[in-house]
């Protein structure tokens, strides 16, 4: 059966064979995996290949019709979740903390590190394929020029490490860009839901004028007058992530890091 690419999907299957088991082997095989977008199984039979994987918890997730045909047809005992990653509820897929891997569609990608950040007290790892430029985002340190709202929100809750580079020849069809292949592993900060979500709103109003001085970017919050003098004159490229938290917490009265 042969599964075509579908561009609606922003589908690029995976050609490579070394690229998959470079990814296979960045996990941390002892624990769950849910994979996203398994296409035509290019990483997954590397994954159904491992029996530390498969004792763990292995899940895949597929919106295209066909390729949830190839792979029931390929390997009849994978279990598969026909719905897209956003809609999934990730708390109730495993019963542990696990990981999430993939060659994600360029088109969705953010929204995809997004969702996982908001469950993030259940997905303790990501091994995933980006467009290169938003992977370069999402391990930016401060200081760099593609650090940014993406940057700080992920590395609240996770270390990221940039991996390599996939040229576009490793694809069907290939894309128009270099891809690149990160790793998010849980560190050891926790936050409630609702100190993220107030640091989210500091991070994306500071970073929506990012050449403008926090004097002038967050005079509209709550305890403003509490920010310290040295803040002021910064902008947001220059804020470390435990600068961000400060400032959250100096801005949003009675928010504590735990």
């Amino acid at each position: 059966m042969k599964v075509r690419p579908k561009k609606h999907l922003g589908q690029h299957f995976l050609l490579d064979t070394s690229v998959s088991i470079r990814i296979s082997k960045a996990l941390s095989l002892k624990k769950s995996v849910l994979e996203i977008g398994p296409g035509t199984g290019a990483l997954t039979q590397h994954l159904l290949d491992n029996k530390d994987v498969l004792k763990a918890g292995f899940k895949v997730c597929e919106v295209d019709r066909e390729s949830i045909l190839f792979l029931n047809n390929k390997y009849p005992d994978l279990e598969i979740i026909d719905k897209s990653f956003l809609e999934l509820d990730l708390s109730a897929l495993f019963e542990e903390p696990y990981q999430v891997v993939g060659n994600f569609p360029y088109n969705i990608s953010s929204q995809i590190l997004l969702h996982v950040l908001e469950h993030a007290d259940c997905i303790e790892g990501l091994v995933g394929m980006f467009q290169k430029e938003v992977a370069q985002r999402v391990v930016s340190h401060s200081g760099g020029k593609t650090y940014g709202i993406l940057s700080v929100l992920i590395q609240l809750y996770y270390d990221a490490e940039y991996l390599f580079d996939v040229e576009p020849q490793a694809f069907d069809p290939p894309p128009k860009v270099v891809s690149g292949v990160i790793s998010l592993k849980r560190n050891t900060r926790d936050f409630s839901r609702s100190f993220y979500l107030a640091l989210k709103k500091v991070v994306k109003t500071t970073f929506n004028q990012r050449r403008k001085m926090l004097r002038n970017t967050l005079k509209a919050f709550q305890n403003y007058t509490n920010i310290p003098p040295e803040f002021l004159t910064r902008r947001p490229e220059s804020l470390s992530v435990e600068d961000f938290v400060l400032l959250t917490q100096i801005l949003n009265k009675g928010f504590k890091k735990d």
